[in-house]
């Protein structure tokens, strides 16, 4: 008899583990991790490699790319492009964590509460979220950005308000997906409470999902925060920052276009470097996708 009740959960559980053995990130995925890796390091260690990105010389400004001591030329204050774009790489990646960072732990904590909630509470905090969705997201984060003023600082937040909408969306979802299922069925009939059932039988199974969706905010959250600073609202010169150096070289866009390519291609490779990662990273950790396979 024993050996009859402990076939069945070992033969069920083998095909799971089998197929979590063979799934592996795509060769797109993989590069895009690369860049991301490589991204990360030059924000860590490129500002302590280059030299001073505000340094400039007028008699050497808008030298073209590959002049000696300036690989990618210089700009209208003569101050090199290259070092600015290195140092630039810390200040865009950090309104890129930042604030998807910040959007993850709040807008999980809502959506997993509103998923697990009477349905007065739930439409209290979704109804409340929907407001922001009345709203384009860019106009949004320039109003609280022109409303609170330039500054990274300032930038942060209002990104940080604009994504924890659809983030909580997100959690929410997976958490009404999860409610009626047996083994939290099995939970609440074991007297679990609320919170322990929040934390250790849902939020295990929101989290890949979420973090999948975050991995790709990242990007979107560069290429936001970039807007901002283009357009003032962000970092102040002469700090140096992808957005504010578009901003900054577009005055040149005729006579030496290269200039403003650079920080916009800059911008582009890592909000794409981030969003192909998000899909590597939900093809690999996607429990629904396993299932139906």
């Amino acid at each position: 008899m024993t050996a009859v009740t402990e076939a069945p959960p070992a033969a069920l559980t083998a095909p799971p583990r089998a197929a979590r053995r063979r799934r592996r990130m795509t060769p797109s995925a993989t590069a895009a991790g690369a860049m991301v890796g490589i991204i990360a390091l030059v924000a860590v260690v490129g500002p302590f490699v280059v030299g001073d990105p505000n340094a400039g010389d007028p008699a050497q400004r808008l030298l073209a790319a590959g002049t000696h001591g300036h690989l990618l030329g210089t700009d209208g204050q003569g101050r090199d492009v290259f070092a600015r774009l290195v140092d630039g790489t810390r200040l865009s990646l950090l309104a890129g964590l930042v604030p998807v960072l910040f959007a993850a732990i709040v807008g999980t904590g809502l959506g997993v509460t509103a998923g697990l909630s009477g349905r007065w509470a739930h439409r209290s905090i979704m109804r409340t979220l929907d407001v922001f969705y009345a709203f384009p997201a860019v106009l949004l984060a320039i109003a609280i950005a022109a409303a609170l003023g330039s500054g990274i600082s300032n930038s942060i937040i209002a990104l940080a308000v604009i994504l924890v909408p659809p983030v909580a969306r997100v959690a929410e979802t997976e958490t009404r997906r999860l409610v009626d299922l047996d083994y939290m069925e099995a939970a609440r009939a074991s007297g679990a409470s609320r919170g322990a059932i929040a934390l250790r039988q849902v939020l295990p199974n929101v989290a890949p999902p979420v973090v999948v969706y975050c991995t790709a905010l990242i990007g979107l959250s560069i290429v936001y925060a970039a807007g901002l600073s283009f357009l003032g609202l962000g970092v102040s010169p002469p700090t140096a920052e992808w957005g504010l150096m578009v901003s900054d070289h577009t005055q040149y866009i005729y006579t030496a276009p290269f200039l403003a390519a650079v920080p916009a291609l800059a911008i582009l490779v890592a909000s794409v470097a981030f969003n192909v990662l998000g899909d590597g990273l939900r093809d690999l950790l996607d429990v629904r996708g396993e299932a139906r396979a």
